[in-house]
C-alpha cells in the first residue's frame, strides 16, 4: 500500500504529555512533516523489497553471521567497547567457560541481547513493554563491572549525584530525569506511546527510531542505555519484517557517530523551542541509514552469491582439467585470503613458491598468464591479483608478465 495512504491520518494524532513528580512535563510526539517523509519511507521499502528477492536463502547463515558481528562491533564501539571487529567475530563463537575478559564479556552480552531481540520479534503478537526493556538492560549489563551497576534495575539518583548526558561537541548536555519514580513513570508511557502508535498504523519506520530516540531522553539506567535503545529500536524493525539491517544499522551510526549524537540535541533543542516537526533530522537520518544499510547488504549479497558460484566453477574447471593444480590453488589462496593480493606478496608466500620449487620460471608466468586469459583473475594497475568475480575498476592488459 503507497504510505499517502498509510499517512493521511496520523496528522491528528495528539501528543502525549506526561507531568512528573520533579521532572516536570515531558512531552511524546511525532514531531515530523509527514508529507516530505513520505518519500524517504517508500525508498527504504523499495530496497527491503528488492533484497527480499534477492537470493537471501543461499547465503542466510553466511549473512547472518557477518551482520551479528558487525552489529556488535558497531554497537559496542560507540559505547567505548575496545575489541577489532576481528577479535568480537572470535568472541561471539567461545564457549561460556572460555570468555576470561571484560571486554569480551560485553560483546557476548550484546549478542544474547540480539538473541532475546529475535525471539520476541518472531513471536506472534509481541509488543514492546517493560518487562523486555528490563531483560534487555539485564542481558547487556550482566556481569560488567561499573559503580551502579544493577542489570535491569531503574536509575534513581540520590541527592548528591546528578547525571547528566551528552558533551558540548556534540550540543551540550542534557539533565535527564533524575528521581526513580520519574524514571519509572516515563518508562511506562512511552511503552503506552508506543502502542497508541501501533494502533494508529504508524509505520515501524517511523515508530522504532521515535522510541529510540524518546528512550534516550529518559536515560533509564546507570550505564547500557545506548545499548539497549538501538537493541529495542532493532526489535521494533525486526517484529515490522525488516531483515538483517535492523541490527546492521548499528554500524551505520558507528560510521557517523558524530551526526548520531548531536541530532538527539538538535531535536530535543527544537521541541523546546517550540519549532514544527522537531523530530523530524532524527527520522530521516534513520530512514537513510536503513536505505544505505539495505543497500550495502545486498550488495553484499551479489558477492556472497557470486563468490559461490565462482567456487563451484573453478572446481568443476580443475576435474574437467581446464586449469592445473597449480593454477587451482592460486585461486584457492585468493579466496582464502578474501582480498586481492600484490603479485610480490604471492610471490614470496612459502605456498606460492612450494608450487613451483621445480619448475621454471617460465612456468610461472604461463600459468598465471592462462588464468588471466580465462577470466579466472584479474591484475589491476597496482600490480593486485583479484579473483574472476570481482573485477577492479582498472585491468592491466593481458601480455607478458613476470610472476
Amino acid at each position: 500500500m503507497p504510505y499517502i495512504n498509510r499517512l493521511e491520518n496520523l496528522g491528528s494524532l495528539s501528543p502525549h504529555q506526561v507531568e512528573t513528580g520533579r521532572f516536570g512535563p515531558f512531552m511524546f510526539e511525532l514531531g515530523l512533516d509527514l508529507d516530505l517523509i513520505e518519500r524517504e519511507l517508500q525508498r527504504v521499502d523499495d530496497a527491503h523489497e528488492r533484497f527480499i528477492a534477492s537470493p537471501l536463502s543461499q547465503v542466510s547463515n553466511q549473512l547472518e553471521r557477518e551482520v551479528v558481528v558487525s552489529s556488535v562491533f558497531g554497537t559496542n564501539t560507540i559505547e567505548g567497547g575496545t575489541l577489532s571487529e576481528d577479535e568480537t567475530a572470535q568472541v561471539l563463537f567461545l564457549g561460556a567457560d572460555q570468555i576470561k575478559e571484560i571486554e569480551q564479556r560485553r560483546a557476548v552480552n550484546i549478542k544474547a541481547a540480539y538473541d532475546l531481540s529475535k525471539q520476541a520479534a518472531n513471536t506472534d503478537g509481541w509488543t514492546l513493554d517493560k518487562a523486555f526493556i528490563l531483560d534487555v538492560h539485564r542481558l547487556i549489563t550482566l556481569d560488567i563491572p561499573h559503580p551502579d551497576n544493577r542489570p535491569g534495575l531503574i536509575r534513581d539518583n540520590p541527592k548528591h549525584r546528578i547525571t547528566t548526558v551528552g558533551d558540548e561537541a556534540h550540543g551540550g548536555r542534557y539533565k535527564p530525569p533524575q528521581s526513580g519514580k520519574d524514571v519509572q513513570q516515563l518508562l511506562d508511557a512511552l511503552v503506552e506511546w508506543h502502542q497508541e502508535l501501533e494502533q494508529a498504523g504508524v509505520p515501524a519506520l517511523i515508530r522504532a527510531p521515535l522510541v529510540h530516540y524518546y528512550y534516550e531522553q529518559i536515560h533509564p539506567f546507570w550505564d547500557g542505555n545506548g545499548r539497549v535503545g538501538r537493541v529495542i529500536e532493532a526489535t521494533l524493525l525486526q517484529a515490522a519484517g525488516y531483515r538483517y539491517a535492523p541490527f546492521a544499522l548499528a554500524r551505520y551510526y558507528l560510521d557517523t557517530i558524530d551526526t548520531y549524537f548531536a541530532l538527539f540535541n538538535t531535536c530535543r533543542k527544537a521541541a523546546e523551542k517550540g519549532r514544527p516537526a522537531p523530530n523530524q533530522p532524527f527520522v530521516e537520518y534513520h530512514l537513510e541509514g536503513m536505505r544505505k544499510t539495505i543497500n550495502r547488504l545486498h550488495d553484499r549479497v551479489s558477492v556472497i552469491v557470486s563468490r559461490l558460484l565462482y567456487e563451484s566453477q573453478i572446481r568443476r574447471a580443475l576435474a574437467e582439467k581446464q586449469i592445473n593444480p597449480r593454477q587451482y590453488t592460486i585461486l584457492a589462496q585468493l579466496l582464502e585470503k578474501d582480498r586481492p593480493l600484490p603479485l610480490e606478496e604471492i610471490r614470496h608466500s612459502p605456498w606460492y613458491q612450494s608450487l613451483y620449487l621445480k619448475r621454471h620460471d617460465k612456468t610461472r608466468q604461463r600459468d598465471l598468464q592462462r588464468l588471466r586469459e580465462l577470466e579466472w583473475v584479474y591484475l589491476d594497475v597496482n600490480n593486485c591479483l583479484w579473483p574472476g568475480f570481482i573485477k577492479p575498476q582498472s585491468v592491466k592488459p593481458v601480455g607478458k608478465m613476470k610472476p
